[in-house]
């Protein structure tokens, strides 16, 4: 036994001590129990991933970044199954309805970190996105994270100053740590192909050399601060500098010399397939059931996904056919977007363009929604970096400072016509995730972790559905738009077929990319870059459809059972106000809520008549 391996296990046994001592518990009622092992999560939290508490609006620790180091791996994975371990002691018939819901919630929650966390076997890799084999790709990295924390950390007061100035200096050690992962990765064969990192040197060049000052991790920096007085700014500015480009700048060159001198080169000729990784089918069918919340195999999913791929194409042939459009919808997309009516001549009028959509989407909620959520939000222009990567939703702050914002892309302006845009509008900002995750951090009866949990299946499976409800808020009114809205619904759904097709058949990049161009219209570089993403994310893209899927079936069942009765601004409200939930769990609280909905139609059916005056 090597001693650097023989060390962790005595680390270990010492850091077991401490986690038994934290996680004892007295004798006590349910619900206290419960309250208590919420408590411990929600900490653990906090403290363990900064970041992640910086965005949420809570800021006890602005100045750090998580610890990805070996030891804080495997801390943090036995503390999880020391409290998984605990929950699961919980007798759930002393509980309340919704500590029960949030019992489970929990408990999955927790079984699904130790679950991914044990196929990596003895390897310090943990199941948190931070602790992974994988910590850099195309989609993102330290150096998006760090951008993010600079548009959305609290900067109030010179303390608010430091602590981004602390933060930053931690970012070589915190570098060095992800490169002896992804070192440790290689060696034990839990590595990417190559096709979806070659983009990843160019996004490190702009934070690799002193070019990083001038960048957008500088940006808190610019113009007057808020708290500190001139002198004080040019010292927080000349200190800035300072650790931007003497330690942060040679970190990310040391990271970018890593990935075009060891990474790279040891991922070509990797199969793309997550079922060839170490762990085997086992470890894609694990990504499968966490992404999706179903019990769904690859296999039947497959299906799934080709089926809806048919049908949504038959509507679209419709679509084109009643315009007198006898081509294919790609040749349909390409000529609208190479229409100059459906381009913006600057990113300034494709912003203004986003929020003329807004405005139009605001106006529209209360017919939608019992509750709205108070939360506002923005649209603001990503990165130049960014460039190749899709449009996306950053959530505001829980105490309010913050708002939401729709993050668009304006640096490729060729990208995107204006008659793709409603949809897009609609699925990050309102009725979509700006909605959805505000009103779930607004709803206080709650705990602290359901108001902030993120559930693919639920978050994009909503957003989705939010798409879908464009026609009634007045959207999709042109056959451009209503061809806007279907491109973007058979994505979803030839997602499935090409998510499973790359990990469980073996499909090659090319295979997957015609598919895409053929069955779902996209032009052949948007293409390519969405299949490099199922590569490095697997699984994540099968959460689209079949959560949508899921929450248009039970808003089927409600009108069945209730008929008349069924109100759709209560049952949106429904759907929303538990929080995020697993598919199978919101069927359960929608069912609980369809049959309320029941008793109260039947009590004021049998109401006395209102006397006459």
């Amino acid at each position: 036994m090597k001693s650097g391996v023989r060390g962790l296990l005595v680390l270990a046994l010492l850091l077991g001590a401490a986690w038994e001592s934290e996680l004892a518990w007295p004798e006590q009622n349910a619900s206290a129990h419960l309250a208590g092992v919420i408590k411990k999560w929600e900490s653990f939290e906090r403290r363990e991933f900064p970041e992640q508490a910086t965005l949420r609006g809570q800021h006890e620790a602005d100045d750090r970044l998580t610890d990805v180091s070996d030891s804080a791996v495997l801390r943090r994975r036995q503390f999880v199954n020391a409290l998984l371990a605990e929950i699961r002691s919980l007798d759930r018939a002393g509980l309340m309805e919704q500590e029960q819901v949030s019992r489970e919630l929990l408990t999955r929650q927790l079984a699904q970190h130790a679950r991914l966390a044990s196929l990596y076997a003895n390897l310090p890799f943990g199941s948190f996105p931070s602790d992974g084999w994988l910590p850099l790709s195309s989609l993102g990295g330290p150096h998006t994270t760090l951008v993010t924390l600079a548009q959305a950390s609290r900067f109030a007061s010179r303390q608010d100053y430091e602590n981004y100035l602390a933060r930053l200096a931690q970012v070589p050690d915190h570098l060095r740590n992800l490169i002896k992962r992804m070192d440790s990765a290689i060696k034990a064969g839990w590595i990417g192909p190559a096709a979806p990192m070659e983009r990843v040197p160019g996004q490190l060049s702009g934070f690799a050399t002193a070019a990083i000052a001038s960048g957008p991790l500088m940006s808190p920096f610019s113009g007057a601060l808020r708290g500190v007085d001139e002198r004080g700014r040019e010292d927080l500015v000349a200190r800035a500098r300072q650790v931007l480009t003497q330690k942060v700048a040679p970190a990310f060159a040391d990271l970018k010399r890593f990935f075009e001198d060891r990474y790279l080169p040891a991922a070509r000729g990797v199969p793309l397939s997550a079922s060839r990784l170490p762990a085997g089918k086992a470890y894609y069918d694990t990504l499968v059931s966490i992404d999706t919340t179903t019990a769904e195999t690859p296999e039947k999913i497959h299906e799934i996904g080709l089926g809806e791929v048919a049908r949504i194409g038959a509507e679209i042939r419709r679509t084109l056919d009643s315009a007198g459009y006898s081509g294919k919808l790609s040749e349909f997309v390409a000529a609208k977007r190479a229409d100059p009516v459906q381009r913006f001549g600057s990113a300034e009028a494709m912003l203004a363009g986003y929020r003329d959509l807004a405005k139009r989407a605001d106006a529209e909620l209360s017919t939608l929604f019992a509750v709205l959520p108070r939360m506002p939000y923005g649209v603001r222009a990503m990165e130049p970096f960014e460039r190749d990567n899709a449009e996306y939703y950053v959530q505001g702050s829980a105490d309010g400072l913050r708002p939401g914002f729709f993050m668009a892309n304006v640096n490729r302006l060729d990208r995107r016509g204006r008659f793709e845009m409603e949809a897009l509008l609609l699925h990050e900002a309102v009725p979509g995730h700006h909605l959805q995750v505000a009103r779930a951090m607004e709803i206080e009866a709650l705990p602290e972790f359901r108001r902030h949990l993120w559930i693919t299946a639920y978050g994009e499976g909503w957003a989705l559905y939010a798409e879908s409800l464009g026609k009634q808020m007045g959207f999709y009114k042109e056959t451009e738009t209503k061809i806007g809205y279907l491109s973007s619904e058979i994505m979803r759904a030839a997602r499935l077929v090409v998510d499973t097709g790359l990990h469980r058949f073996d499909w090659n990049r090319q295979q997957a990319i015609d598919y895409l161009v053929e069955n779902a219209g996209l032009e052949a570089g948007f293409a390519a870059a969405e299949v490099d993403r199922y590569i490095s994310v697997p699984g994540q893209a099968l959460a689209y459809k079949m959560g949508e899927l899921k929450i248009k079936a039970l808003r089927e069942m409600a009108k069945a059972r209730l008929g008349s009765s069924f109100d759709q601004r209560r049952f949106h409200n429904a759907v929303l106000d538990d929080g995020p939930l697993p598919l199978d769990m919101l069927e359960q609280r929608i069912n609980v809520w369809i049959g309320r909905e029941e008793a109260g139609r039947v009590k004021r059916a049998g109401a006395a008549p209102i006397p006459r005056t």
